[in-house]
């Protein structure tokens, strides 16, 4: 008898072999799993944390170890008497547990026969509603859930909102806590026409509403007695069911924002990055943008090897038939359908910073993997959620929702957040902090940054600069009121002028007469202020002048725009560090006098702060220098730099 037919008439071997069979088609059938990830959200205390908890032990996703953590926990600080706190399995933070409240946003993970799922619950108070908008930017669908007994609430309202701006289609309305109105049917269909009033009034096309009851388990995952007259699915035959964002998206046009250009060696060249929608195949024609440079896919390729086709969800690397320029930040699109590309927008912005929005300011602006300098203009309106009314503002403070323009640096490509959320959503970077500072939606671009294109000129900045046998620069003076930068300035552009170089000197007072007459001296009138003269001393760094600057620009978030509008080493920091108390002595125009005094508002030092620059080029210490040494330790650091 062989080896083989030996094998095959052993018990234990035949086992075995089904085992391992079983396990590879159970491998085979989970990797394949559609992925769902949704949010739960609604007001304080209407069961999100319970309902969450619920689903993960009704799924079997709780081990022994934690089912015995829960027990002993739901003792200690449970609210639900003897019986287990489901809450607990969520609410992880410390000061949750205390106050029995979401604050921050919790992921959670487990998957059923038919769908794996990722859901993010969401805190219900009002302070912590830019929480809720991080967990809903990436969720295919949203369960709103209401207490039974409290109805349509403020913040169901808001969150409804929010769902429905950052475009989520599907929506669950999940009425809770039915055991505690004893399962009325009539209290569940008052609620549900109560939403679809509110639903109807901002937008909202359709929802699910199914009456449950997350900590008995009513119409959880099946049927229950308790609700014979609802015919509806339960929740977890919904979520199994519904339609996920990446089915959609793979109907629509290929896009791939690039992450990554792939070199591991000479002969391989490759673009990879995670396709946002359509799909990609070697042969078709695509385009680079903002390039617009054309070419056709020859590899599509992967960790395990080359594809046929691949779709969105997937993240590949893309191989052109031709040499064409393309790095990090571009889009790869289909050649007859790409995107757009603008550097002017209007934009929904949900503001998530407890610092207020500084219009006119410098924010780093980073959609999908595009990073570039956007300043916000002047909110057109906020947006009060509770009544749905358009309100005047003259900024964004925390949680608020208003419709503002954006300006960027340089080309963005992006589509319409309605059409595509990875070309079309964005967040905003404060450039000091690095904090994130709001979440936005791209809405469309504006008309004149289509019409607007830069003129090409034969004479260059390095002709202009060239003439005159100097390199340009910009010596920025920034310091105190009284400190002495007007006087320091005018010094060093007279000894520059003596050395036959040619120069500009921008003194704050003289161009408040007249290219910002129009600006008084808030925070935001102050940040334009800034952004107006930067742009006049770029202007004239192309014409090849050494420009001086005299303004007490108090904030290094102004400073560091300007830099960023010239090339590097052309922008020279000059701090003319003296101390308010000096600077207050001095006070020859007696402004320091009427700000301790109560008649001058907004003076930097008093009751508006200066930020001092951490590392100037250049910083000048006038309690131990003269003006006429300080101008001569300037010119000869810039011209020494030159």
């Amino acid at each position: 008898m062989s080896d083989i037919e030996t094998k095959s008439n052993d018990p234990v071997y035949v086992t075995e072999t089904l085992i391992a069979e079983d396990i590879d088609a159970y491998l085979e059938q989970h990797q394949h799993k559609t992925m769902l990830r949704f949010i739960t959200c609604g007001s304080v205390d209407d069961g999100k944390s319970t309902l969450i908890g619920r689903l993960l032990y009704d799924s079997k996703m709780i081990f022994e170890d934690q089912l015995d953590a829960l027990t002993a926990d739901s003792k200690k600080v449970g609210t639900q008497g003897a019986e287990i706190d489901f809450a607990l399995l969520v609410d992880g933070l410390a000061a949750e547990r205390e106050q029995g409240i979401t604050i921050d946003v919790a992921y959670r993970f487990f998957n059923t026969e038919k769908r794996k799922f990722i859901v993010a619950d969401c805190p219900g108070h009002e302070q912590y509603t830019r929480n809720m908008v991080t967990g809903a930017s990436t969720a295919d669908l949203a369960v709103i859930l209401i207490d039974a007994r409290k109805g349509v609430l403020v913040q169901t309202r808001r969150h409804s909102y929010l769902c429905h701006l950052i475009g989520i289609k599907n929506l669950v309305l999940a009425v809770n806590k039915m055991d505690l109105v004893d399962y009325s049917q009539e209290v569940f269909d008052k609620i549900v026409a109560d939403y679809a009033e509110f639903a109807k009034s901002i937008g909202i096309e359709s929802f699910t509403a199914m009456p449950i009851s997350g900590f008995k388990g009513d119409n959880i995952t099946g049927p229950s007695d308790n609700t014979p007259w609802y015919k509806g699915p339960n929740l977890i035959e919904h979520l199994e069911t519904v339609e996920v964002l990446s089915s959609v998206d793979v109907d629509k046009p290929f896009r791939l924002p690039v992450q990554w250009v792939n070199r591991p060696n000479l002969d391989f060249r490759g673009f990879s990055g995670l396709i946002s929608t359509g799909s990609v195949k070697p042969g078709d024609a695509i385009r680079v943008l903002p390039s617009g440079k054309t070419s056709t896919v020859t590899r599509v390729v992967t960790l395990d090897g080359d594809l046929d086709e691949a779709v969105a969800g997937q993240s590949v690397t893309v191989c052109f038939a031709d040499e064409i320029d393309c790095s990090r930040g571009d889009v790869i699109a289909t050649a007859d359908n790409p995107p757009e590309a603008a550097d002017q927008f209007e934009s929904t912005i949900v503001w998530l910073n407890d610092e207020p929005l500084h219009v006119g300011r410098a924010y780093w602006l980073k959609l999908g993997t595009q990073t570039v300098s956007v300043t916000v203009r002047e909110p057109k309106y906020t947006v009060n959620v509770n009544t749905m009314e358009q309100m005047a503002a003259k900024t964004l403070e925390l949680n608020a929702i208003g419709v503002a323009e954006l300006s960027t640096d340089k080309p963005l490509v992006f589509e319409a957040y309605a059409d595509n959320r990875t070309l079309g959503g964005f967040i905003l970077i404060d450039k000091i902090t690095n904090a994130t500072v709001a979440a936005g939606m791209i809405n469309f671009s504006l008309r004149r940054a289509q019409n607007v294109h830069w003129q090409a000129v034969d004479i260059s900045r390095d002709a202009h600069a060239g003439l005159k046998n100097q390199k340009p620069a910009v010596l920025w003076f920034t310091g105190l009121s009284g400190s002495g930068k007007s006087t320091i300035a005018n010094l060093v552009e007279k000894k520059l002028h003596r050395m036959n170089r040619h120069t500009f000197l921008l003194d704050g007072d003289n161009v408040r007469h007249g290219l910002n007459k129009d600006l008084g001296f808030t925070e935001a009138d102050r940040i334009e202020n800034i952004r107006r003269v930067g742009e006049v001393a770029k202007l004239m760094t192309d014409a090849g002048l050494i420009v001086i600057t005299a303004f007490i620009s108090p904030f290094k978030a102004e400073r560091e725009m300007v830099r960023a509008m010239l090339p590097e080493g052309e922008f020279l920091e000059v701090f003319i560090d003296t101390p308010l108390s000096v600077a207050e002595e001095r006070d020859v125009k007696g402004l320091y006098k009427k700000a301790r005094a109560g008649d001058l508002k907004n003076f930097t030092g008093i009751d508006s702060p200066y930020e001092a620059p951490a590392k100037p080029e250049i910083r000048i210490d006038t309690t131990k220098v003269t003006p006429d040494e300080a101008a001569n330790l300037i010119v000869d650091a810039l011209l020494g730099d030159a």
